[in-house]
């Protein structure tokens, strides 16, 4: 379960990005305008550049040398940069499809906690209609932490508030695709932790901050472990466990493993897990 919040806050305090509205023209001009930001950032980095288009996260050189290791970063940098003829068409097909099925922003930003507790702004692609309710989700998410129930998403039941393909685009992972523009500006990397919401990093406990040792990822220990299927708590323990043994081995391992996982993701989302009891912890497979 990913908690999600207040995903569709008012357009007059969203950055640009944001913003796409009913008139004509707008849509593909939204469009246009983040693929070049995109494209642009792609080749500074093939270049070699040192300088950002992005601001960089507030971290002391010292600590984010700990949390993203030179392979890492280079690891993140290089995939990113190959598999741009791959990503870069999809990312696009489905920019238009949200912007043709559904009135109101392509993208959407949101405050998510990242290394040592430094909030960033996280990228998606939108999913929901304008102003759906958070509360349920919120209220969900609270429930699986105090509890030891598998963290089945609310998709899985049915959610009216999601747009016409969104429940595709979420099980399959496909609505975090734009997280690569945090990858390239180090906010994140490919393998790390899920950058958990504001409120859900309120309440940790203090044993469970340390899972933000690490910087998040687009994928993770958690995600290809069973996911859906395990508790918060085996959340958790999961993502300390990798943040205290990142490795080039094992990023490698779970990058490998990340398509079957989405794979597996999918099905569990047309034949929902029932609900009654948490499911026996699953090994963690290194």
């Amino acid at each position: 379960m990913e908690g999600r919040t207040n995903e569709f806050q008012k357009s007059n305090r969203e950055p640009r990005v944001n913003r796409v509205t009913s008139r004509d023209g707008e849509e593909p001009a939204e469009v246009a305008r983040f693929l070049h930001q995109l494209v642009t950032e792609v080749a500074r980095v093939h270049r070699g550049d040192s300088r950002t288009a992005f601001p960089l996260n507030r971290c002391s050189p010292e600590e984010l040398a700990a949390a993203l290791p030179k392979w890492k970063r280079f690891l993140d940098l290089a995939m990113v940069t190959l598999l741009l003829p791959v990503w870069l068409p999809v990312m696009t097909l489905i920019a238009l499809w949200v912007a043709v099925t559904s009135p109101g922003p392509i993208f959407y930003r949101q405050p998510r906690i990242g290394f040592k507790g430094r909030r960033f702004m996280l990228i998606k692609f939108r999913t929901m209609k304008v102003n759906a309710e958070t509360h349920i989700h919120e209220a969900y998410l609270e429930h699986l932490i105090v509890s030891d129930r598998p963290m089945i998403k609310l998709d899985a039941t049915g959610d009216p508030r999601l747009i016409l393909g969104g429940k595709f685009l979420r099980a399959t992972g496909l609505d975090e695709l734009p997280q690569l523009f945090n990858v390239l500006k180090g906010e994140m990397s490919l393998v790390g932790p899920r950058p958990c919401t504001v409120g859900e990093y309120e309440r940790y406990a203090p044993e469970q901050r340390a899972r933000v040792n690490a910087l998040p990822g687009l994928t993770g220990l958690w995600q290809v472990n069973g996911k859906n299927r395990t508790t918060f708590r085996q959340m958790i323990e999961m993502d300390i466990f990798y943040s205290r043994n990142i490795s080039l081995s094992l990023d490698l391992k779970i990058i490998l493993r990340t398509l079957p996982a989405i794979v597996v993701q999918f099905f569990d989302s047309v034949q929902p897990l029932p609900r009654s009891g948490a499911q026996p912890t699953p090994p963690v497979k290194t």
